[in-house]
């Protein structure tokens, strides 16, 4: 009896001490080890989107509600990160100083720089990723691997004056009205000696309109290249220009013709029935319910496909809990636990808006929302997410090179060399004709473009 009861001594030591050895080896594969084992984790956090201290703001509560339902991960805002944006998260990172988590003015740039740390493994595994519509998740895709984390989106477009068309005896612009609806809205509500005018300006439609008169085209032409010598384009710039030339947007009417109006600068003489159609994204949507007066919608761009622009936050290449670090950015982001909990914080805060739409298409989120925004026009162009064009300044390698500041070497005014966004400029206003150089811009856009991807390599 004493030898049979040795033995199972024996064999009960052994399975208890290859269970610990089994439960060691488990949590060292698990990456955050703290995190999983409910010890304290503190993180640090740097965005613009944070205020001041003291001051009533939205994300700031939503760290707070953070912390409160995750007791062992303790966050705190770094203030050193400041404008410029790039160039203070450039110097924290010369000095091993960068925060866990923080918003990216660009993301090409902090891929480029080791800033940000490959979080593939854990959008991966993580089902509330996948329902970030495609174009969204294909655009932070580099070489088969993501380095950030969506954190707000919009919906770019129009909001129209109702009221203003409908005094004129007008058909008022719509959501998915085709693009000579658009041009014709425009000049029929314009009456400038009344102090009317159709837009607010013009500069944005080179950018939007390729994509609305072709579905084979994004923002600013952009679908794995750029196409500036297509007839699209060049169409964009011209109604640019017609619309400046004939005096029907604001920004380009003289001060003398501004004096019609009732304001004193855009804002006003736009909340003030002075202009047909404003240029904006859902961002302003809390300022219109609070201060517009009139019978107002969201109508987006012509076509159908609504145009979408995010933000983000990056993971720092460097964090020491990278696990609590993703579930933070994912709470402040796209992910449902978080957008529940933002909309809940609005409904107790009525002076807090909300200015991002949801990110993933989950149904309770939009629920939520849309009995939180009442804007049909937001709704019904949020019902064609999945068809939208992504705005690509801060997720396209070289775009601020192809868009704005690689120079042309063509002389404009007192510029010997002007770069790409001061010729199209001077398309748009007419001082020269974009034909003459959109071969030439548009062999430069991409060769900027294939440098700035193989920096990504």
């Amino acid at each position: 009896m004493k030898k049979w009861f040795s033995i199972v001594s024996l064999l009960t030591v052994l399975v208890l001490f290859l269970a610990a050895c089994s439960d060691e080896s488990s949590s060292e594969g698990e990456g955050d080890s703290e995190e999983s084992n409910g010890d304290q984790v503190t993180l640090t956090i740097a965005s613009w989107s944070f205020g001041t201290e003291g001051e009533k703001n939205l994300n700031r509560m939503m760290l707070d509600a953070f912390m409160e339902e995750n007791p062992n991960i303790k966050v705190e805002i770094d203030e050193s990160i400041a404008d410029p944006w790039a160039e203070s998260l450039a110097s924290a990172a010369s000095a091993g100083e960068m925060p866990d988590v923080f918003s990216l003015t660009n993301v090409p740039t902090a891929v480029a720089n080791d800033w940000t740390l490959d979080i593939t493994e854990y959008v991966n595994e993580d089902e509330e990723y996948q329902k970030l519509p495609e174009s969204v998740r294909k655009a932070i895709t580099y070489n088969d691997s993501v380095y950030s984390v969506p954190s707000s989106q919009h919906i770019m477009g129009y909001f129209v004056n109702k009221d203003l068309y409908n005094q004129a005896n007008l058909d008022a612009p719509y959501l998915g009205m085709s693009l000579e609806e658009f041009e014709t809205a425009v000049s029929d509500v314009t009456n400038v000696n009344q102090g009317v005018v159709g837009l607010n300006e013009a500069n944005a439609i080179p950018e939007w309109y390729p994509a609305a008169a072709s579905e084979d085209l994004g923002w600013y032409t952009f679908n794995d290249g750029f196409s500036l010598d297509s007839k699209e384009f060049i169409n964009g710039i011209k109604l640019a220009n017609n619309i400046n030339t004939n005096g029907y947007a604001y920004a380009t009417l003289t001060e003398d013709q501004k004096a019609n109006f009732n304001g004193k600068d855009v804002t006003e003489a736009w909340f003030n029935n002075g202009i047909g159609m404003m240029w904006g994204g859902t961002w302003a949507l809390a300022g219109y319910e609070q201060n517009a007066d009139f019978d107002w919608d969201f109508i987006g761009v012509p076509g159908e496909r609504p145009v979408i622009t995010h933000d983000f936050y990056g993971i720092s290449s460097s964090t020491e809990h990278p696990e609590a670090a993703y579930k933070l950015s994912k709470w402040m982001g796209f992910g449902k636990e978080g957008f529940m909990k933002r909309i809940e914080i609005t409904d107790q805060e009525e002076e807090l808006g909300l200015s991002s739409v949801p990110l993933i298409n989950d149904q309770e989120v939009l629920d939520a929302y849309f009995k939180r925004v009442d804007v049909e026009g937001v709704e019904k162009a949020y019902e064609n997410i999945e068809n939208a064009v992504v705005e690509p300044f801060k997720t396209t390698p070289g775009y601020g090179q192809a868009r704005w500041e690689a120079p042309t070497g063509v002389e404009i005014g007192d510029q010997a060399n002007a770069p790409i966004g001061a010729l199209i400029d001077a398309s748009v206003s007419g001082k020269i004709k974009i034909e003459n150089y959109a071969s030439q811009i548009n062999e430069l856009a991409n060769k900027k473009y294939e440098e700035a991807k193989e920096a990504l390599k």
